[in-house]
């Protein structure tokens, strides 16, 4: 008999652990299970709107759902529907691949208020998550945003919002959020970082996109650059993306003073102690110098979008350590048969190609693993189309998915962007069952 595996997510590391395991062992059956209907997982939901080249690695994924051996298994939820202990006794491995989900907490004084928001949510709200579709984050008399974090993420929020409609029209955002994002007369948007401009995880490409925005003006102060090298003790790829970095910030601080009245600022060595409010909603952020606490300010803020991290959202049963499901090369402590991968397996760190080598990794781990022991006679994807059908859960599979893609990528011809993505839980549903 065939080996039967179940990836719990259908995000970039369970596919790249798909890919890794059709070539290794290509009679397999592999389901990739996900709680929502559509596959993809952050390049879909994560990766900008603006930057359709980086979701191109979609169609790889796209030819591993055609494969006779490979199912996408979309609306089952691990926990709700079916339970690791379930999916134990049906398949001969599973990789879990949930990714981190939930935005990280400031830990500060004001940060309930009206306003405040994790990127995890707002990223999905302009991006058509269903689970942010009715978010609606953003008020029409909001003039100033503080985003803070000093990552990809930081600069794809501010970017987002910085851009015109014009800027955005070839682009995927949700159309609730272009709507809302279109009726702001924002003035300034302020990235903020606790430390300094060479400690900053932003890429050059992405940095120096600032500096072409149609309507802001992207501004650091000069003398927060003077002197400041990348450490000479970091490795060259890193001093070499930190240095070039630098290149661009010290091009910012000496831009044109008044070619745009927008403003774009950079603000380091700031750490957020506080957000203050009029009548429930946040106007401004309170920061203390890094290097000197006792120095402190105020900048506006009728917006406040946080960039610093997310921890991990398993299935119920995994045990969890330091922000990632406790593992020992990528085998899940205590549970024989069960591996984790991605940032589940490591914490919300690296881009989408940090996760092949992850999940390749990961894989022949799983195959050495099955390789030692005789093929069982578990029911696989048979035992679980059974069980979801007794259990009255509505799959959405490879083809139902596929029913949403070709809807949403006709609607996108019809206004010249690659697609235009159904956002509402019921529509997605509906449109995957073919009824009105």
């Amino acid at each position: 008999m065939s080996r039967t595996i179940a990836v719990i997510g259908a995000g970039p590391s369970g596919f790249y652990a798909v890919d890794g395991l059709v070539r290794a062992l290509p009679e397999a059956r592999i389901d990739i299970i996900d709680r929502l209907p559509c596959p993809y997982g952050l390049v879909r939901y994560g990766v900008a709107p603006d930057h359709q080249g980086t979701k191109a690695v979609q169609r790889q994924f796209e030819r591993l759902l055609a494969k006779p051996t490979v199912r996408f298994i979309g609306n089952v939820e691990v926990g709700r529907d079916v339970t690791i202990e379930d999916l134990s006794a049906l398949y001969d491995a599973l990789i879990i691949a949930t990714g981190c989900s939930h935005d990280r907490r400031l830990g500060i004084p004001g940060e309930t208020l009206d306003g405040v928001v994790g990127s995890g949510a707002f990223v999905g709200w302009y991006n058509g998550h269903p689970d942010f579709a009715d978010l609606d984050p953003l008020r029409p008399d909001m003039r100033t945003v503080a985003v803070i974090g000093a990552g990809n993420v930081a600069i794809d929020v501010a970017r987002v919002l910085a851009k015109t409609a014009d800027e955005m029209a070839k682009s995927d955002i949700a159309p609730h959020a272009a709507a809302a994002i279109a009726k702001l007369d924002l003035a300034a948007v302020s990235l903020v970082a606790r430390r300094g401009p060479a400690d900053a995880n932003f890429t050059g490409n992405e940095l120096a996109e600032l500096g072409r925005l149609a309507a802001f003006q992207a501004v650091t102060q000069p003398e927060l650059l003077d002197g400041v090298t990348a450490p000479n003790s970091d490795p060259a790829p890193e001093r070499m993306r930190k240095t070039k970095n630098l290149e661009i910030l010290r091009g910012f601080a000496v831009g044109p003073a008044a070619a745009k009245h927008r403003r774009l600022h950079f603000l380091f060595w700031c750490t957020p102690v506080a957000l203050h409010g009029v009548d429930g909603k946040v106007r401004a952020l309170e920061l203390a110098d890094t290097r000197h606490p006792e120095q402190r300010r105020r900048v506006p803020a009728d917006l406040v979008v946080t960039c610093i991290g997310y921890d991990p959202s398993p299935p119920a049963g995994l045990p969890l350590e330091r922000g990632h499901i406790a593992h020992d090369d990528g085998r899940v402590r205590g549970l024989p048969g069960t591996y984790v991968v991605g940032w589940a397996k490591r914490g919300p760190t690296g881009v989408i190609p940090t996760n092949r080598a992850d999940s390749l990794a990961l894989v022949k781990v799983v195959v050495d693993d099955l390789a030692a022991v005789p093929t069982s006679r578990k029911a696989g994807p048979g035992g679980l189309d059974a069980l979801l059908a007794a259990r009255g859960t509505r799959v959405i599979d490879t083809a139902a998915w596929q029913r949403i893609e070709a809807a949403e990528n006709t609607a996108g011809q019809a206004e010249g962007r690659p697609r235009v993505k159904l956002a509402a839980w019921h529509l997605l549903e509906q449109t995957a069952r073919g009824t009105p």
